[in-house]
């Protein structure tokens, strides 16, 4: 009942839509891979916490980290595999420490917005690209599918991550190009196995979201400004 009072109208019903259409898709399409179904679930929920700035949306993370990163070991996608097991989930438990740590007035349930300065856009480019050189190679020799995609997908993440940690509220559109390079990806797997187009799915709705979530961090950046 308390994640449900803390969404607006409006997140409720985009929170309700985005839930009915993963269900919707794996029954469709699945009906079989349960931790798909759960691991969907279990994403949105915390894109719509993130979306509002609450820290349990990074603990959420955490666990979507993990099962996804199965998710991915089982269609030989390591990049995403390593991305999210060894990048986004220890960046996501990183930043539910930081959000914690910078709470807006005091309240544990909304995180104070930061802001970057121009050098910090331009170390955090150079890390990424460093970071996506590395994994090119890794990639490659462990035979990814996709690579060229799997390789984009590091960048963006690693992107966003860091976005996420330094509570910037471009983080939202960095996952936003992650999940398009991630309905990409799984659009090729669906070729292969139809079941994964319920993960499809799922990343269409995650895209929704974190166009939301980047809406609703431009509402929270100007309310906090303006106190």
């Amino acid at each position: 009942m308390g994640f449900f009072k803390s969404l607006n109208k409006n997140e409720r019903l985009l929170w309700g839509f985005s839930v009915f259409g993963i269900l919707a898709a794996f029954f469709i399409f699945d009906r079989v891979n349960y931790i798909n179904l759960a691991a969907s679930v279990l994403g949105v929920t915390s894109i719509i916490l993130n979306a509002k700035g609450n820290p349990v949306g990074q603990g959420l993370m955490v666990l979507f980290s993990l099962m996804y990163g199965y998710i991915s070991f089982s269609f030989k996608y390591f990049g995403e595999m390593i991305t999210y097991m060894g990048m986004t989930m220890p960046m996501a438990a990183f930043s539910l420490v930081s959000w914690i740590r910078h709470p807006y007035n005091g309240s544990h349930s909304e995180v104070e917005v930061n802001t970057l300065s121009k050098k910090e856009y331009a170390f955090m480019a150079l890390l990424t690209l460093a970071i996506t050189v590395m994994f090119y190679f890794i990639l490659k020799a462990l035979g990814t599918a996709s690579l060229l995609f799997s390789t984009i997908s590091v960048a963006t993440s690693f992107a966003a991550a860091y976005l996420t940690f330094r509570r910037c509220r471009l983080f939202n559109l960095a996952y936003a190009l992650n999940d398009i390079v991630l309905i990409v990806l799984w659009s090729i797997a669906a070729f292969t196995d139809k079941t994964y187009v319920s993960v499809i799915i799922c990343f269409i709705m995650f895209l929704a979201n974190d166009i939301y979530g980047f809406i609703s961090w431009g509402r929270l950046e100007r309310k906090q400004t303006n106190s």
